[in-house]
């Protein structure tokens, strides 16, 4: 494997920013500090003026592999997923088939080991009749993220609503449990009253108020209460509510919280009033709501009730998201514009790019226990993003890397760049090019 140094680089990392050299080697930080001196073959990168940030590690996204490529794969999405500085990702189960046997769970694997730019994992899926299936996981909490129970309100086949079935996997798995937090009943009850008002004129600006904030909150505080009753390890999804921010505590370090929390980019950014610009291009579930949430996601980030930034990365047809507001899915592709979205709020003040580095790289590894990744530490493996701050991405049709082939920033112009995205030690993206000759690896989590 090619060895590289980084002069003279800014590196982000634990709170901190110093200027040193990286050297990496066989997959690993060999070595960081002042003016090294290397022997061996190495490419030189000059990094000077420039941020060096561990890879984004996203918690949560939906590649859509197998069973429905027309919309991505697992190639493509983290194809685009480098491009965008993340190294890592963690898919979900709601796939065609979806994951819920060991056999498809494994299948997934062996789909990304073959064709993924970028690290992976895979969510074993949880379904109101699988039980059984579920909790042979606990054979491999070592190689797989964790459970993942659509509580409420699932897109798919996915919808756990049974209460024995809750209790037997909050009592019995050893894995983490991530939760997607939507009550059911109260959304249907809300479009029932919605349609008899409106009849078949539904907008997506109708989206936050018929899944609201009710039906977060009280999803979100069943999964809390089951999981303080059984001590259980839960991961609550792309929170969106100023409500559910009472649920979590900011009163002890990430790595000793049994409960746990994740803020998606989308929910820090749009609020209902851009439905008017967007439509059903943001429409999404948990909705994007009224901007009084906006504003305490915030708050609830930078107090750190909130512990990680991911993207729930979506993606559907151009042509999908055409249709009426009913008929339209729900989903947005974000996963290339991640990291530069956090970078524009670095540049407007409103978050430290040590704590993006944070947010986007040591509490996922620290949440979810990822051996040797999410730091830039010698001897962990080298994921990790050169950053210009000084530089801009515009994105166009023709850098959007996602299958779908568009994005709600399409026309926007992001006030950074990304110029390399190191993977596992592979120089994976340099400066617009991919180098696909070496794949990412299984993420391994310690037990």
């Amino acid at each position: 494997m090619q060895q590289y140094l980084i002069r003279n680089i800014a590196v982000v990392n634990e709170g901190t920013t110093t200027v040193q050299d990286v050297w990496i080697k066989d997959s690993r930080i060999a070595k960081m500090g002042p003016n090294l001196t290397v022997n061996g073959n190495y490419q030189e990168i000059n990094g000077e003026g420039k941020y060096l940030l561990p890879g984004v590690i996203d918690d949560q996204v939906h590649f859509r592999e197998p069973g429905l490529t027309e919309k991505a794969t697992i190639y493509t999405e983290a194809r685009a997923a480098v491009a965008g500085g993340t190294t890592s990702f963690m898919e979900m189960p709601n796939t065609k088939p979806a994951a819920l046997t060991q056999e498809l769970l494994e299948d997934k694997y062996d789909i990304a080991r073959q064709h993924s730019l970028a690290n992976y994992s895979f969510f074993m899926g949880v379904s109101n009749d699988n039980t059984e299936e579920v909790l042979k996981t606990n054979a491999k909490k070592d190689r797989v993220c964790g459970v993942k129970i659509f509580m409420g309100s699932s897109t798919g086949n996915m919808l756990v609503d049974n209460f024995l079935t809750l209790e037997k996997i909050f009592s019995e798995t050893e894995l983490l449990i991530a939760t997607h937090c939507e009550d059911e009943k109260i959304i249907r009850a809300n479009m029932e009253a919605f349609k008899q008002e409106k009849g078949d004129y539904l907008t997506a600006a109708d989206h936050p108020l018929i899944r609201n904030v009710e039906a977060c909150f009280e999803s979100s505080w069943t999964a809390v209460q089951f999981a303080k009753k059984h001590d259980a390890r839960l991961h609550i999804l792309h929170i969106s509510t100023a409500k559910e921010l009472q649920l979590f505590t900011n009163m002890m370090p990430l790595a000793q919280k049994r409960i746990t929390t994740e803020v998606c980019v989308h929910h820090l950014h749009f609020t209902s009033d851009d439905y008017k610009l967007y439509s059903n291009l943001i429409k999404c579930n948990p909705a994007i709501k009224a901007p009084e949430n906006k504003a305490a996601l915030w708050q609830g980030l930078l107090d750190d009730r909130l512990d990680i930034i991911a993207t729930d990365h979506a993606p559907h047809t151009w042509a999908e998201k055409q249709q009426p507001y009913q008929q339209a899915p729900s989903g947005v592709p974000l996963v290339q514009h991640s990291l530069l979205l956090m970078l524009e709020y670095v540049k407007k003040g409103a978050l430290s790019i040590e704590k993006v580095a944070e947010k986007m790289s040591h509490a996922p590894a620290i949440c979810f226990r990822i051996k040797e990744r999410g730091f830039l530490k010698e001897g962990y493996y080298a994921d990790c993003v050169i950053v210009d701050m000084h530089d801009k991405t515009p994105v166009a049709k023709e850098n959007i890397y996602y299958k779908c082939g568009w994005s709600p920033f399409e026309g926007h112009t992001f006030p950074a760049a990304i110029t390399h995205t190191f993977v596992s030690g592979h120089l994976a993206y340099a400066n617009g090019q991919f180098n696909e000759s070496t794949k990412g690896e299984r993420l391994l989590f310690e037990i």
